[in-house]
């Protein structure tokens, strides 16, 4: 600790930047990991998080008033932690989603054979379209890792497909490939 106080200039900003820029990084994750309900993961990651935050906001108050430029590097690296953050979590991709297909009648059985070989779970339910069209509606639960794959799959065999992706908080039964 006193090694952040005795700190001055381009060192101490950097390292605040740094520190805050990962604070925040996980900050991000965590509030994804909790609200997928992964409760010991996200508190583990919110005592890290409170760790480096303590550290990182008692060196930006220390004497703020003679070095304003502590602030500014707080705030950026608040910034980019945010960035950061997503970014990471978009490559985790914690839980679970749910896409709904729509197609021409004649391409969903394909398109459902198609997913179900790659091992999706597909529910098939009739619809009609514009100027009573019949059309088929796919829904696919899968985890959210999956969901890429999912789509490259469906737009291969039907460009013109109709495509909507939600996250789900959880499901009960069905299928989803472990």
């Amino acid at each position: 600790m006193d090694f952040l106080l005795n700190l001055s200039g381009p060192a101490l900003y950097i390292i605040i930047f740094i520190a805050k820029t990962i604070e925040v990084s996980i900050s991000t994750i965590r509030l994804v990991y909790v609200n997928k309900g992964e409760r010991v993961k996200g508190a583990i990651l919110g005592f890290v998080e409170i760790l480096i935050w303590i550290l990182v906001v008692s060196s930006v108050l220390t004497n703020i008033t003679d070095d304003p430029f502590k602030i500014f590097a707080y705030a950026a690296g608040f910034s980019l932690g945010n960035y950061l953050g997503v970014s990471i979590e978009s490559k985790i991709a914690v839980g679970l989603a749910s896409i709904q297909v729509v197609v021409n009648e004649e391409d969903g059985d394909a398109m459902a054979n198609i997913l179900r070989d790659n091992e999706f779970g597909v529910t098939i339910i009739d619809g009609k379209g514009k100027n009573e069209s019949k059309k088929d509606l796919l829904f696919v639960q899968l985890k959210r890792k999956r969901i890429p794959v999912a789509i490259k799959l469906i737009k291969e065999t039907d460009p013109s497909a109709y495509i909507s992706v939600n996250d789900i908080k959880s499901t009960v039964g069905g299928f989803i490939k472990k």
